[in-house]
């Protein structure tokens, strides 16, 4: 069996997060602390147990190895994790950790921790899990795991691409590491007294020093420093080369577990024979898409592997949109071909973006475009023209249809709000009778004038075969 097709092995400190949710209007008569009033109260893996359902997500084998008890904590993991990943215990030797966050109006007010223990020795199963591993990720939480397995994890390091999520109470990472991921703050802590002067937003070259630093100390091929919204730095110690990648458009949501999807996402990729550049490219993306979408608190592990029989990513096109209307916000919806993206596109998307909290762009596939332009049509293929759409920073997500309307998925997306561009009304909008179905408006926004594709493809063509006019002689008089 090849690497590609071998299970990829999560270790690490797996928790119980808690998320209790409510509105808080008024304070408490005895203390000015604000009242809850609690209308959610919601548990999931948390830790290695996130990265593993996030890895699994992907379509993916995923064996997660990890401390569990006989306590409460670990009795709600094991059961939401039983259906989704293979677990490989090691005895837990006192309660999971459990972290609650009490948030009101979707902001933390506070978090309270209770729980931990010490993971005992690895059996049989867990040695032989990880010899088979096509990849192995180790998310380290600092409670003991990692530890526990670090002979057979730093024996794994020669057999498997091996990404080591660090932490500052946690263990070193073992040598040969093919790509350690710590974020900014970590990677300051991690360093010490060598770390300088605490500055998690300072300049890229700061990241990318220390970045280096860690891998030097590490004996790690490769060090990628997330920065959060501003992307990732990718260091090579050896080579001193240093990659910035950043996020291609800024996401605003719930952060948490983002960190977790970064490194599931980057493991998976290397599992699959890919380079650390390619992992960190697509890994920043995916943990702005999964930020965007609710972060771990619009996860629902439960519904990790349906979808028509074939996995799914949780931040697609239908997941955003559930978890901007789970949070009460405006969810918009705009559509076309695009085939040729021009500044009258570019426009009327931004201003769509403005009327409400997401955006997602309907496309037409190539067989929809030949049917309504013709043949020739379309120009660039439907896998080009989404990622083009995907560049743009107004833009927080592309949904393909065959049809030769976007009325079936629009009753899929439900959008709050449908846009189009041009010389309609909105009563006259195709679109706006399927909207009314749930209570959703189409609206219309203005578009540039002289822009369209058919125009540009005509301008190139012409272009194409006229050659141009030499430039004039000058002559001395």
């Amino acid at each position: 069996m090849s690497a590609a097709q071998r299970p990829l092995v999560v270790v690490g400190d797996t928790l119980l997060d808690q998320d209790v949710d409510g509105e808080a209007t008024r304070l408490a008569p005895d203390a000015p602390a604000p009242v809850v009033d609690v209308t959610v109260d919601r548990s999931r893996p948390g830790g290695a147990g996130l990265a593993a359902l996030l890895a699994a997500r992907g379509g993916r084998e995923v064996v997660l190895v990890t401390a569990l008890g006989d306590d409460a904590a670990s009795r709600v993991v094991r059961e939401t994790l039983r259906s989704l990943v293979t677990v490989v215990e090691l005895p837990l030797d006192g309660a999971l950790p459990v972290k609650t966050r009490i948030r009101a109006g979707g902001r933390p007010l506070v978090r309270v921790d209770r729980g931990g223990g010490t993971p005992g020795s690895p059996g049989r199963a867990t040695v032989a899990a990880l010899r088979n591993a096509g990849a192995v990720l180790v998310a380290d939480y600092g409670h003991g795991t990692a530890g526990a397995l670090r002979r057979h994890l730093a024996d794994a390091a020669h057999t498997a691409p091996l990404v080591w999520d660090p932490h500052p109470r946690g263990e070193r990472p073992v040598p040969g590491v093919r790509l350690a991921t710590p974020n900014a703050a970590e990677a300051r802590l991690l360093l010490g007294s060598d770390g300088g002067p605490r500055n998690d937003q300072g300049p890229l070259r700061v990241h990318g020093a220390r970045g280096t630093r860690l891998g030097e100390l590490w004996g790690a091929a490769a060090v990628a420093v997330t920065l959060g919204e501003r992307g990732a730095i990718l260091t090579r110690p050896r080579s001193g080369d240093h990659m910035y990648v950043p996020v291609v458009r800024r996401a605003q949501g719930d952060p948490c577990g983002a960190g977790d999807c970064f490194a599931a996402t980057a493991a998976s990729v290397l599992a699959g024979g890919g380079l650390p550049e390619e992992a960190v490219q697509l890994a920043v993306a995916e943990a702005a898409a999964f930020v965007a979408s609710g972060g771990a608190g619009g996860l629902r592990p439960g519904e990790a592997l349906s979808d028509d029989e074939a996995p799914r990513r949780p931040y697609d096109a239908y997941d955003l949109a559930g978890a901007v209307r789970a949070r009460g916000g405006t969810v918009v919806a705009a559509g076309g071909c695009f085939d040729l993206l021009h500044a009258g596109h570019v426009g009327l998307l931004q201003n769509a973006r403005r009327t409400g909290d997401c955006l997602i762009v309907c496309v037409n596939s190539d067989a929809s475009v030949t049917r309504l332009k013709g043949p020739g049509r379309p120009i660039n293929p439907v896998a080009d023209r989404v990622r083009v759409l995907s560049g743009l920073g107004c833009v927080d997500a592309v949904a393909v249809f065959d049809e030769d309307t976007p009325e079936p998925l629009l009753r899929r997306l439900r959008p709050d709000v449908w846009v189009k561009g041009g010389d309609y009304s909105a009563d006259t909008l195709p679109e706006a009778a399927v909207l009314r179905e749930w209570g959703g408006q189409a609206l219309v926004l203005p578009y540039l004038d002289g822009r369209s594709t058919t125009e540009l493809a005509r301008r190139a063509a012409l272009g194409s075969t006229v050659r141009p006019a030499p430039p004039p002689v000058r002559t001395r008089r």
